[in-house]
């Protein structure tokens, strides 16, 4: 912590590290499985319960990527919704 401190840097704890990594790991897309080995958990369940959280910008793409295969986005035809008003 005293060289984070005289470097300049905000303090941060180890855990704080794997939390990041983790969550890191899962907004680049890799497999909950492969970020659960990585960190050495039992649990792939653990890992995603504990050490990940949602990025905006994640949270957002999978929004669009729900209104896309409900309402269709043009290119891949017409969305779940329009289909079932048919």
């Amino acid at each position: 912590m005293w060289l984070a401190y005289l470097a300049g840097l905000p303090p941060i704890r180890l855990h704080d590290l794997r939390h990041g990594a983790a969550s890191l790991m899962l907004a680049a897309g890799v497999e909950i499985k492969v970020v659960q080995e990585t960190l050495g958990h039992t649990s792939s369940a653990f890992t995603a319960g504990t050490y990940t959280s949602v990025f905006p910008q994640v949270a957002m793409a999978a929004a669009e990527k729900t209104a896309a295969l409900l309402l269709g986005d043009g290119d891949e035809g017409r969305g779940v919704l329009r289909q079932l008003r048919v």
